[in-house]
């Protein structure tokens, strides 16, 4: 008999395919009445698959009695409570490493995107303003200072890409990160104060909740420029909004919010910031490769073997 799987959020269709044919899959989010779905079929659930924002909240985990696994499609974990999954035994695993190059290629794209003002180019050109006026300069992005906010995986591949581009790079994280070729600076508002850019690469949960206060974002000016491709819980998101619409920040380009998928709508109409609906890692390429690494968690525990990426 197929283990049963409860599915909270949407995977590619071939993934989605590979689910069913190897378990009895209960898709949540297509549910019209999710808790009669909980209802029906919780108490036969052995495994939970879900994305990194998403996660699996308390209530959810607890109306699985028979949960063993979480299986979540993404590297975030503070979305699920992996002390309430340790003191139950389940296990939790992400998919790490396989996201990262398109993360870090999300953070340059936004960079760029925000400072060459390439999205109000392209709005310029499609509405034929180019027939009869000029945009004003833009800005540039070559050597200036960088500051990275968390040197994980993402936040080095972020930082090699901006090698390329002639940038000083500094980062801040909890400790100085053995064998960084970069500036440490322990001091976040300092790292604001001396970037012309700031990266988010650091991971939610509550060690982090707005941690890019509105100290940091002043110390950052009105010309610098946010990039979050990490988590909206990092930003004070009304300090953020109020920074941008008060001109005490230059611009800022996100992929996350606070809320998702509620996007504060002062930043709908404002130039100098580019949005992304939490996209930085859906190339096929690497969902693909994401979605492997979800079905060889699953299949190795259901073997009675190790899951390849454990959490918990």
């Amino acid at each position: 008999m197929k283990p049963n799987v409860l599915l909270i959020e949407p995977m590619m269709p071939e993934a989605e395919a590979q689910l069913d044919a190897a378990y009895c899959v209960h898709r949540l989010y297509a549910a019209h009445d999710r808790a009669a779905l909980i209802a029906a079929f919780g108490s036969s659930v052995r495994a939970i698959v879900t994305g990194g924002a998403h996660g699996a909240s308390n209530e959810i985990v607890d109306s699985l009695p028979r949960l063993e696994i979480i299986a979540i499609n993404g590297i975030g974990t503070d979305a699920v409570d992996l002390e309430r999954a340790r003191a139950r035994s389940v296990r939790v695993t992400t998919t790490p490493d396989v996201l990262t190059e398109d993360v870090a290629d999300m953070a340059l794209a936004l960079m760029l995107a925000t400072s060459r003002r390439i999205c109000v180019g392209d709005r310029f050109v499609r509405a034929g303003g180019w027939l009869h006026e000029h945009l004003p300069l833009a800005a540039k992005v070559s050597g200036k200072r960088l500051g990275i906010l968390g040197l994980g995986q993402v936040g080095r591949a972020v930082a090699r890409r901006a090698e390329g581009f002639g940038m000083q790079i500094a980062y801040c994280d909890r400790d100085p990160v053995a064998g960084a070729a970069y500036r440490f600076q322990p001091d976040l508002e300092q790292l604001a104060k001396d970037s012309d850019f700031l990266v988010i690469a650091a991971s939610g949960g509550p060690a982090t909740h707005d941690l890019v206060s509105r100290p940091v974002l002043d110390a950052l000016g009105p010309t610098g420029v946010l990039i979050n491709v990490a988590r909206g819980s990092v930003v004070d998101e009304p300090a953020l909004v109020a920074a941008l619409a008060e001109g005490r920040l230059g611009g800022a380009g996100l992929d996350v919010f606070a809320h998702e998928p509620d996007v504060p709508k002062a930043l709908w109409d404002m130039d100098n910031v580019v949005l992304q609906p939490h996209r930085a890692s859906a190339t096929v390429e690497t969902r693909r490769a994401m979605a492997d690494l979800v079905l060889a968690n699953l299949a190795a525990h259901f073997a009675g073997r190790e899951p390849v990426t454990p959490v918990v």
